[in-house]
């Protein structure tokens, strides 16, 4: 019998996210951020419950290969561009358009001679300091771009560090109006938060990612906030259960001592498929449906769920870790970290089921 631990994942909601995030921002078209394997909910599968996105971006030229295989039509974006100057040829042929964020990337770019020009989206260092060409030199490179044969339509986008949070995105998108004005070309600027918060920088193109599969990107709002689902449900079973008196103590480091008579049951799950070894003893978890706690350290098959209010469950009883009725954003909140990291974690061990 195989270990009952699974991930399902609802296409219908995934769907649904994108008609709400669409509802949202209106006024722009949607690339669909299918990078990191879909934030572990697979490539294929969000492939298919997002056919209705505008276009599609992710970062390895393999996946995006692997889309047009699958039969994706539509456009896609390759957000670091190409790591090597091998890669265009086949961006080429495949009508991938690329980001290019570093002056070295526009050298490769005028050098090139390819069969047909490729889209390019030239992206802007606004204030993330991770990816892009400084204000002052952004009209240089968009020159450049604009003289080289093999570019063919010529975008701009930046990315907002702080959409999430205090700052928001007025000092960042004052920087790149100001460098652009004038300049030609569409443009991306909005991650999942500006395009749920900040309709100001929706633009031509918003790219969102965790709010398609159900998550918010802010700590002072629930996805369900914005009309948002979960996708993937991450759940298994109570496989032992034991009875503590006071003073036991449980799981590696005895790091929870019991103050008076408990019942915990060992749940097949564990930070080799995927959950958080960081997670403290009181993150929620489902058991049976009804919420209560972890217990102890996580190990790497197994975790512990605090049954003493749920006299009913025991060997067999259905755990939830994250997803329907139980957000991946609290689980996360409580390991002291983000739902990002959980979706991508999951673990390849771990049964994959498709609903809707």
């Amino acid at each position: 019998m195989p270990r009952p631990i699974r991930a399902t994942f609802d296409l219908t909601a995934l769907s649904a996210n994108l008609r709400a995030i669409r509802t949202c921002a209106a006024d722009a078209r949607v690339w669909a951020v299918v990078k990191a394997d879909a934030y572990g909910h697979g490539l294929a599968r969000a492939a298919r419950a997002l056919a209705d996105a505008d276009g599609f971006a992710l970062l390895d030229l393999d996946a995006a290969a692997r889309l047009r295989d699958l039969g994706v039509d539509k456009p896609i974006l390759l957000l670091e561009g190409c790591f090597s100057p091998d890669e265009l040829a086949a961006c080429a042929a495949l009508g991938v358009s690329i980001g290019v964020h570093c002056v070295e990337q526009v050298e490769v770019l005028e050098r090139a001679r390819l069969a047909r020009p490729i889209g390019v989206y030239l992206k802007m260092n606004t204030g993330m300091n991770r990816l892009g060409i400084r204000p002052e030199a952004f009209r240089a490179a968009h020159a450049r771009l604009r003289a080289a044969p093999s570019v063919g339509p010529l975008a701009l986008m930046t990315h907002f560090a702080d959409a999430d949070g205090e700052r928001g995105v007025a000092e960042q998108l004052h920087r790149f109006e100001a460098a652009t004005v004038g300049l030609p070309g569409e443009r991306s600027l909005a991650n999942s938060a500006a395009t749920l918060r900040h309709p100001v920088a929706h633009a031509d193109w918003v790219r969102p990612g965790i709010a398609l599969y159900g998550c918010s990107p802010f700590a002072d709002a629930a996805a369900d906030t914005f009309g948002l689902a979960p996708v993937m449900t991450l759940e298994s079973e109570i496989i032992a259960v034991q009875t503590l008196v006071a003073g036991d103590r449980v799981g590696y480091g005895g790091t929870f001592t019991a103050g008076g008579p408990m019942r915990i049951g060992v749940v097949a799950c564990g930070y080799a498929d995927g959950y958080p070894r960081h997670a403290p003893t009181g993150t929620p978890i489902l058991v049976s449906g009804q919420r209560t706690r972890t217990i102890g350290r996580v190990s790497m098959d197994m975790l512990a769920a605090d049954l003493t209010a749920l006299p009913e469950a025991g060997i067999g009883s259905r755990v939830t870790l994250w997803g329907e009725g139980l957000s991946c954003d609290e689980v996360a909140a409580a390991a002291g970290t983000l739902s990002y990291e959980l979706l991508c974690a999951l673990a390849a061990r771990v049964p994959q089921f498709e609903l809707g």
